[in-house]
């Protein structure tokens, strides 16, 4: 099968939303957008019937609709349509194992400024093979023009391999020809805590510390993508904390989740969750070693 960036959709404002961010990073990358619509009680597909009796004629019509939008905006984009007989989490799964990427939509929670995550979107972020995006409907307010997205930022631990999450970040700033913010947050250590602040000497040898560390992970991607412009942040807060403040006004923010290993149940790390419940912008969930 060709490399193909699959959307779900379910009718919903959100999963439009996520469709039409799917169409742009399709375009981007020089790929196929499938548009899935997956429905347990799908009926077979038949030769020949009228609409008036056609069980999946609402489904077709969801999935035409959103295509025939998206072919408008992209004229030049192979779309591709995919109507699934299964349940919705084990259809998107099976896709994700299948597509560069798996785009949902997130519903945002204006008072909180936060996403309410359903019961399919989680378990797929933390079980799929490949990355998944988060995408939130925009509020488009009459006559309010959001600012251009500036950066692309990953967030970084700085322990173990960070490969896959970081090809998938430096790609992502090339396509987009933006520049690339990588984000490390330390906490300071108790001892280091007083009533006016943080210890100086401390938080100098944490950034110092950190800063090393942060230009080691990221040497040898300098060299393979030498046109994408890299800046570094450390932050001493909670690593949660520094990567949704660094988040705010960006075009993407990439995370990492830890590879689904053998008799250890899928889960999403505190910086993750953080992310997809408090991050405004479109958040990638990279499953890496």
């Amino acid at each position: 099968m060709q490399p193909v960036v699959t959307v779900g959709l379910d009718g919903s404002p959100e999963s439009l939303a996520a469709a039409h961010w799917a169409a742009d990073e399709a375009e981007k990358r020089r790929l196929t957008l499938r548009l899935l619509h997956a429905w347990p009680l799908l009926a077979p597909e038949p030769a020949r019937v009228p609409s008036e009796v056609d069980q999946n004629y609402w489904a077709k019509r969801l999935v035409h609709s959103a295509r025939a939008e998206l072919q408008a905006r992209h004229p030049d984009l192979t779309v591709v349509e995919s109507l699934v007989a299964d349940d919705a989490q084990n259809a998107l799964l099976q896709a994700a194992s299948e597509s560069e990427m798996l785009v949902l939509g997130s519903r945002g929670l204006q008072s909180v400024g936060s996403y309410f995550m359903g019961d399919i979107s989680m378990p797929v972020v933390a079980r799929a093979e490949r990355p998944v995006i988060m995408v939130r409907a925009e509020n488009r307010e009459e006559g309010a023009h959001p600012a251009p997205a500036s950066r692309v930022v990953v967030a970084l631990k700085l322990h173990g391999s960070s490969d896959g999450l970081l090809d998938f970040a430096f790609h992502s700033a090339a396509a987009r020809g933006l520049p690339l913010l990588a984000v490390h947050g330390r906490s300071v250590p108790l001892h280091a805590r007083m009533p006016w602040g943080t210890d100086h000497g401390v938080s100098e040898e944490l950034t110092k510390d950190a800063r090393e560390d942060l230009g080691r992970a990221l040497r040898s991607w300098h060299e393979k993508y030498p046109r994408v412009e890299v800046v570094d942040s450390i932050r001493l807060a909670s690593p949660a904390k520094a990567v949704v403040q660094a988040a705010e006004g960006a075009a993407l923010l990439v995370v990492g989740r830890r590879a689904h290993r053998q008799g250890v149940a899928p889960h999403l790390g505190p910086v993750a969750h953080a992310a997809l419940h408090h991050g405004r912008c479109p958040v990638a969930v990279v499953p890496h070693d």
